[in-house]
């Protein structure tokens, strides 16, 4: 009994480790991209803004989604979460444009690059893994099917 409760835990503890790098396989990917591009010789400036803004914007992410599930009013928290997404899609946006500008075309090149292979890689993610699994505290429980009362007919 109890080597398969250890058993049982350690197999858990790997399946927990799985899922985390899986979870966070795009910004394993942007940081290795990135360092990867500066130690072939892509520009400084584009790769470590688009690594730098990816890694940013997740962190955003995972604070937001923390602070948004704590919110009692679900409609403060559905204008966080719509502020916070497109906050983040003009952050990479921004990460690209001052890339260009202040490096020049190579770096924004580079940054939209990064900023690409990290999206697909989350984007194949998102697909196969299906939709988030409901938060049992946000969603109200329901009550079963509802049944229509029986309906009489009146014999004249």
């Amino acid at each position: 009994m109890a080597i398969e409760a250890a058993v049982d835990a350690g197999q858990r503890r790997v399946a927990g480790l799985q899922m985390l790098t899986l979870r966070y396989l795009d910004v394993i990917v942007a940081v290795i991209a990135a360092i990867a591009g500066i130690a072939l010789g892509a520009p400084v400036l584009g790769c470590a803004l688009g690594g730098g803004c990816w890694v940013l914007q997740r962190v955003v992410q995972a604070v937001d989604r923390t602070w948004a599930r704590q919110m009692r009013e679900p409609r403060a928290a559905l204008g966080v979460s719509l502020f916070e997404r497109f906050g983040r899609i003009w952050l990479l946006a921004g990460a690209i444009v001052v890339a260009g500008l202040a490096g020049g075309r190579q770096d924004g090149l580079a940054a939209a690059l990064i900023i690409f292979c990290a999206y697909t890689v989350r984007f194949v993610i998102g697909l196969v893994s299906g939709p988030p699994p409901a938060d049992p505290v946000a969603t109200p429980p329901t009550a079963g099917p509802t049944v229509p009362p029986p309906t009489t007919r009146s014999e004249s």
